[in-house]
Parts: structure tokens; sequence; C-alpha cells
């Protein structure tokens, strides 16, 4: 028996010392497009997690909201040696030259929650399109008539329309009927809250507060949307989000948000971390584990793997508790006989 369990000791010994190899020496490059966002620092977490895991070194840069900045800033980290660089692409459409660069190195890309609209890159992401889906089936299940506002994410994010157009296949047949009508819709730069209470600010005056329900894109604009409604003693209106950030789940709590659809950024994360690593090791993108060909809007075939989201509304509060992604504290701050578990 105790050669039994020294020869298993052994052989798990060896399998660690194996996952270790794969990366070992290697340093992957993580470049975000604008990292004070809340739920980026937890995605960062799980991506230094898996890297760290596999033997590999972690460095990032910040690009501030700046599409020209994330480009030196790309420059200046394939020019420090990595091996596999994650992009978080601030402008899709202005990535390009950062990718060819990085290719002409050898560089393996992994394009990360963004798309990025050239084969060279891995696309590793959630479902963006059945998020909209989610998102505009729970505030129409809560106000199936009335106004519509649509609070869309930054223009040069593909995302923004993914969602969107995963929000017109739930809603168009409310629209069809005229149940519903959409009142007002703008784009929100940068995915910033204060462009998206601005946006929302300017909507309400042009429908005299006449809103019945806001699809909102992403938790950052659904918290700019709260803010304008609650100036106006409208709060508590159906409002949509995504990325399951804290301030968000709460609000779910206390009624001000309709559903977060919860994207857990620490699968993303150990995800993109363990491909960055493969494809530096030479792993085809093909091969990777759970990979598959998808063909862009555009017509771009890509390789990409795509996770499943979930949504969470106050019928279904605690499974974030449960998974550990927000205490129960911090969720049912300020809330008194609301949903489980706030009550």
């Amino acid at each position: 028996m105790r050669q039994a369990l020294s020869l298993a000791a052994i052989l798990a010994a060896s399998v660690s010392t194996s996952a270790m190899a794969a990366g070992h020496g290697m340093t992957v490059g993580v470049s975000w497009s604008n990292f004070q966002e809340e739920r980026w620092k937890t995605d960062e977490a799980a991506i230094k997690a898996a890297l760290e895991a596999a033997g590999a070194s972690y460095v990032s840069t910040d690009a501030q909201s700046s599409a020209s900045k994330q480009l030196s800033d790309i420059e200046s980290l394939v020019a420090q040696g990595v091996d596999a660089l994650i992009i978080l692409a601030q402008d899709s459409s202005a990535i390009g030259p950062a990718v060819q660069q990085a290719a002409d190195e050898g560089i393996p890309v992994v394009g990360y929650d963004r798309l990025i609209e050239d084969p060279r890159a891995f696309y590793l992401t959630f479902d963006n399109v059945e998020v909209g889906r989610m998102q505009a089936r729970a505030v129409l299940e809560a106000q199936p008539t009335g106004n519509y506002v649509m609070i869309k994410g930054s223009g040069t994010d593909p995302n923004a329309d993914f969602l969107r157009g995963g929000q017109q296949e739930i809603l168009q047949a409310a629209i069809d009927a005229g149940d519903i009508t959409i009142v007002g819709e703008s784009y929100t730069d940068g995915w910033l809250p204060a462009n998206a209470q601005r946006n929302m600010e300017q909507i309400l005056t042009a429908n005299d507060n006449n809103v019945d329900a806001v699809v909102a894109s992403n938790d950052g604009t659904a918290g700019g949307v709260v803010a304008a409604l609650t100036a106006q003693g409208m709060q508590g209106i159906p409002v949509s989000g995504q990325d399951g950030d804290h301030a968000a789940l709460n609000r779910v709590a206390s009624g001000t948000q309709t559903v977060s659809v919860w994207k857990d950024a620490r699968d993303l994360g150990r995800e993109a971390g363990e491909i960055a690593v493969a494809l530096a090791s030479g792993t085809a993108m093909a091969d990777v584990e759970g990979a598959q060909e998808w063909t862009s809007p555009s017509g771009t075939t890509l390789t990409a793997k795509f996770l499943a989201p979930i949504p969470v509304t106050a019928d279904n509060l605690s499974v974030v508790v449960d998974a550990g992604w927000i205490s129960q504290e911090s969720l049912c701050q300020g809330v008194e006989n609301g949903p489980a578990p706030c009550n």
C-alpha cells in the first residue's frame, strides 16, 4: 500500500510538473482597454492565477480608453518579448496594426471578450447575442407594454451590436404587435456610465419622462441610467445590465435594476490565460478545447470559444452568493425585506 501511495504521489507530482512546464519561463502580455471598470480587476486576477499555475509571468498595460495608446502599449509589450498577447480591444477597427505586428513576431493573440476581425486572433468571449436576448427577455417580462429606451454600448465595440441584435430578436414581436415602442436609442461612447447617464437624461427630456423600461447593455451603462431615472423620481422601472458588477447586483436586490446577465469573469480570465499559454506552446487554435469555427457578421471566419452567461434577477440572487462571486453583506447592503437572500 505504501508503494502504491508513493507511486501515486510521484504521478501526481509528474502531472503537476508537466502543467508547470507548459508555460515555464513564458510571459503573457495583456492590453486592457480601460482598467478603471470594476469587472476587469476580477478578470485580471483570474488571468494571473491561470498563468501562475502554468508557470508563466504576467505583464499588462492600460490604454485608458485610447485606441492610439493601445497600439503603442502593444508595441511596447511586443518589444518586451512577450510570448502571447491577450487584447481587450478599445476599438475593434483600429486594432489591426497591433495584430499584424504580433503576427510578424510570431506572437499568438487572444481577442479577449471583444471581437477582433482577424483570423489570426483567437476570439474568446461569452455568447453576447444570447446576453442581449436575456436582457430583453427579463425587461419584457417585467414590462410587457409601453415606451422603451435602448442604451447601447460603445459604437466602436462590435459587442454593442451583437447585444442589440439579440435584444431586437426578443422585442420584435412586441414591437410588431404595437405593445411596445422604442422612443429613444443611443450608443454610449466608451461604455462610460457618465455618457449613458447623459444620453438617458436627454431621452427623458425629449419624451417628457414618458418612459416605461430601459434595455441598457451593461451594468456600467445601467448605473448611469438608474442615476438619471432616480433624479426624476423614476427609479424602479425595469432596467437591464450585464457583468454581475457588485453595485449592479445590489441594485437588483434593491429593485432599481431588473437583471444583470452574469458572465463569470473568473471563468473567462482563466480560459484566456490557459489558451494564451497553449497557443504560445504551439497548440493550433483549432485544437484548443471547446474551440469552434465561427463566421463574424462581416464574413470573417475565426476560431472562437463562447462561454455561457446566466441572467441574475430577484428570483435567483442567491446563485452569485453561493458561487462566491459576492458576499451576502455586499449584495444586501441597504436592502430590507428584499428578495432572498436579502430578507
